[in-house]
């Protein structure tokens, strides 16, 4: 299997199943210097780790990592990084009555056909829970992008199912489980999900993801172009089936006068751009929006077929979560910080000395 290794020149292999023994990644090109622990990592681990609430997944997993290599008395050594999660609440029993079947919307029959052989416990590689080591990894991009630049990652699911989830503030986020931006709407969702949950469905989500204080020329013009590569690295997330970078889809009905962000010594005065022109960052706020389709593992009977393409009814009853847009919001922010450590180093390389006489003029907010 390839297409296992994402980034250039700031790279992150992921390896493990679902319910091997243990899953992780490793991290090649992170420059030597920065003071790096486990400490650093954990806390992003905890943000998308499972059974944090009645609304996802009762699967109990701690995902404590280990660092096993790449870092010495405390600082990277500018050598692969290795981090490990071992997986502890595995069962497996679950899955026998799909060993030979096809979850509709599930990768089982695409894997099958692909590769002649598939692991059905937990779905194995194509698994949601192969997203914690990438945000594992993105805890280290982070670390290194504020301590270079100042750069900060902000996500909030801004839609639940047909719920539109109006933003009030960032200090809403960490407070509730479904990372919303507005608190007064927990109490919907929850209900909304409860109910979800007794009919045997799932649903789909909007999460919202944002990058301040990136520097201007991020991105290449042409085949690696900055938005071109986040929206690359969005549709590797699980379950997501649409991205939006700045208006996104509403750019269809703006007129020119409107679309185009205008520049005045003061600032921008819009970021209907994503904070990306000509694939380059222009120093805005980078924002990017994601949809995400509902779980296709449910309760509820539906049609499908065994290997030897007998009609079947298909019903799963493993602990899955009934939204995987719920914890989505750290894999998301994750993605995003990675492409700009890639990009980033890849400026630094390329361009670090060019200096110009323009002022950079501050973003619009």
């Amino acid at each position: 299997m390839s297409g296992n290794t994402f980034g250039t020149l700031f790279t992150v292999t992921t390896f493990g199943e679902s319910h091997g023994p243990g899953i992780g990644c490793v991290i090649d090109g992170c420059p030597p210097g920065m003071v790096l622990s486990e400490a650093d990592i954990q806390p992003e681990l905890d943000r998308r780790k499972p059974g944090t609430s009645r609304h996802v997944t009762q699967r109990q997993e701690p995902d404590t990592v280990e660092i096993l290599s790449g870092v010495y008395d405390g600082k990277t050594t500018g050598t692969p990084i290795a981090l490990l999660i071992r997986n502890q609440d595995q069962r497996s029993k679950d899955y026998g009555n799909i060993l030979d079947t096809f979850r509709p919307g599930h990768a089982d029959y695409t894997y099958w056909h692909k590769y002649g052989i598939r692991d059905p416990r937990g779905g194995g590689r194509s698994s949601a829970r192969l997203t914690a080591p990438v945000v594992g990894a993105a805890a280290v991009a982070r670390k290194w992008l504020f301590e270079q630049y100042g750069v900060t990652f902000h996500g909030c699911m801004s839609q639940l199912g047909e719920i539109a989830i109006p933003f009030e503030s960032w200090d809403h986020v960490p407070n509730n489980p479904f990372f919303a931006a507005n608190a007064a709407i927990v109490p919907q969702l929850e209900a909304y999900m409860d109910q979800l949950r007794k009919d045997g469905d799932s649903c789909g989500a909007r999460i919202d993801v944002v990058a301040r204080n990136v520097p201007v020329g991020l991105g290449e013009p042409i085949y690696d172009k900055l938005d071109a590569d986040i929206a690359y690295a969005m549709m590797g997330i699980n379950a997501v089936k649409g991205v939006e970078i700045g208006a996104g889809f509403r750019s269809v009905a703006q007129r020119g006068t409107e679309h185009g962000d205008e520049l005045t010594p003061q600032g921008f005065a819009s970021n209907n751009a994503g904070g990306v022109l000509g694939g380059i960052s222009t120093g805005q706020d980078i924002t990017v929006s994601i949809a995400i389709k509902p779980t296709s593992s449910i309760r509820t009977p539906r049609e499908s077929i065994d290997k030897a393409g007998n009609p079947v009814n298909v019903e799963t009853h493993g602990r899955h979560d009934p939204c995987v847009g719920i914890r989505a919001t750290p894999i998301a922010e994750a993605m995003l910080a990675l492409v700009l450590m890639d990009h980033a180093l890849r400026h630094r390389a390329q361009c670090g000395d060019v200096r110009v006489d323009t002022p950079r003029i501050p973003a619009q907010r």
